[in-house]
């Protein structure tokens, strides 16, 4: 048996142990067609690999994809269809999304969905929520580490800050956060999650020319979808039998009180 020599021989070239158990059960009518099947059931598997990798390495907090998303609960530009939303030409054409509407209308499901299958297609993506990429940011600027967790964030593609506008940010996390969206410009796509209106968004940074600089850079090439919807979360969740159930029988009550009041005047 060649088993440990092919497996050895495998380990030098830096191919994987896959391709050493597939020797043993792959067919062809010649030696050609044989090593043709061998590398190519190589190449299937490291693409697969890769990609899994990417998923795994983008920070998502679930794995989302396209099916079951409500698309007719949220607004589309009229330049921007679902379908070439769900091929991600505007990764191509170095567009952003901004997605803006309430919480729990759908906007992390749908970024996740565009960001795992940009990873899927081999296009790496870092996914964070707001405040914690600004933490990060600020943690590395602290300890001299700043530079090579820009080096590393580079290599994205895609960035999905997630929850922006919850949490208002100091000043040096406010010019952190510019530094990375000005970095992007017209060099890759961002998505971006908020419930906050733009005239709002000072609120967040405390620093006007700060503020339109960076709106004036998300929104220069950018799709904007609105989720006008309620909160998915609220709606799927049994407590909302228990609110109609509490509101119920204060109406009931209010009922008895102004029979009673009613009675006695």
């Amino acid at each position: 048996m060649l088993d440990e020599e092919i497996t050895s021989c495998c380990r030098q070239l830096r191919l994987s142990r896959n391709l050493a158990e597939k020797a043993q059960t792959t067919d062809g009518e010649s030696h050609q067609e044989y090593l043709y099947h061998l590398l190519g059931d190589e190449l299937t598997y490291r693409n697969h690999s890769r990609t899994e990798k990417l998923v795994n390495s983008a920070g998502f907090y679930n794995i989302k994809t396209f099916e079951n998303f409500r698309f007719d609960e949220i607004t589309l530009p009229s330049d921007l269809s679902i379908e070439s939303l769900e091929s991600l030409d505007f990764i191509q054409e170095r567009k952003n999304i901004i997605m803006y509407g309430g919480t729990g209308t759908g906007k992390t499901m749908l970024s996740t969905a565009l960001g795992v299958t940009a990873c899927r297609k081999g296009i790496p993506v870092r996914f964070f929520r707001t405040a914690a990429l600004v933490n990060k940011l600020s943690e590395a600027k602290k300890a001299g580490h700043l530079s090579t967790f820009l080096k590393k964030l580079n290599k994205a593609e895609v960035i999905i800050l997630d929850e922006y506008g919850y949490v208002p940010l100091d000043r040096t996390g406010a010019q952190l956060l510019f530094e990375i969206i000005s970095d992007c410009y017209e060099r890759k796509s961002i998505i971006l999650n908020t419930n906050l209106e733009f005239s709002r968004w000072v609120n967040v940074l405390y620093d006007e020319q700060m503020t339109a600089a960076m709106l004036d850079r998300l929104l220069h090439h950018c799709h904007l979808l609105l989720f006008p919807g309620t909160s998915n979360r609220m709606r799927e969740s049994s407590i909302n039998d228990l609110y109609r159930s509490i509101a119920e029988n204060n109406r009931q009550k209010d009922s008895v009180q102004e029979v009673k009041y009613d009675d006695h005047h």
